[in-house]
């Protein structure tokens, strides 16, 4: 009404209240990966986290319960990057998913903080009474579970042998990739992990498959060179 005319509109919190918490919540998280790669999970602190981020705990506290809360929101959101960007869609074949895990150790490498965080944390949660421990046993059935699913597929269609042992050939592929990793971290110019990866696999899907023949792509590169003091 014409009345109200000179009456003040009501304040309402804008998209940029909303847009500074998110990117303050995603500096508390990518602090947080820095410091549990560096000193794992006990060793790091909420007090270092947040000074690290140019904010008290008590700003930290206002986003995370406490420091489990942070851990596992940092892991989860590990995996929704890892799920979002590479297994949205199904693997129309084996060769197709193995080329995927390829880009996975290819993103890795463009990830250094989350690596040596994983590597840091999965030693640590060994320890039934680690607060990651659920979360990374959960993840490792999630994993091999979904790599046995496709590998079964892959026998449904006439891709891999009637014969293949499916569980026994996923917990090898997770233990090369995590393999890979380890040694990456220690020497990252000394591991081409896409490649060494993709070889692996090229050898694994040969020896599975109906046809014998590996996955797409090129092959791979000759290892890097390592020098005498290296290996002494």
């Amino acid at each position: 009404m014409a009345g109200d005319t000179g009456r003040a509109a009501p304040k309402r919190a804008g998209r940029g209240t909303y847009a500074v918490g998110d990117a303050r919540r995603q500096k508390i998280l990518d602090t947080a990966v820095e410091h549990f790669a560096q000193w794992g999970f006990h060793a790091s602190s909420l007090a270092r986290i947040s000074a690290g981020c140019g904010i008290t705990q008590g700003g930290l506290l206002h986003h995370f319960r406490g420091k489990e809360d942070l851990l596992l929101s940092v892991l989860a959101q590990s995996e929704r990057h890892d799920v979002e960007r590479l297994f949205g869609e199904p693997a129309a074949s084996v060769a197709a998913y193995f080329t995927t895990l390829v880009g996975l150790a290819a993103d890795n490498e463009r990830r250094p903080g989350i690596v040596r965080m994983f590597n840091t944390l999965v030693g640590e949660a060994a320890d039934p009474g680690h607060p990651a421990h659920a979360y990374f046993e959960q993840r490792y059935a999630r994993v091999l579970g979904h790599t046995v699913d496709v590998l079964e597929a892959g026998v449904a269609r006439g891709e891999l042998r009637p014969d293949a042992d499916c569980e026994a050939a996923g917990r090898e592929v997770i233990a090369v990739m995590d393999g890979l990793q380890i040694q990456w971290v220690l020497a990252p110019g000394n591991v081409d992990m896409p490649t060494r990866l993709r070889g692996f696999l090229d050898r694994l899907l040969r020896e599975l498959s109906a046809a014998g023949t590996g996955p797409p792509g090129p092959a791979p590169g000759p290892a890097p060179a390592v020098s005498r003091a290296q290996t002494s």
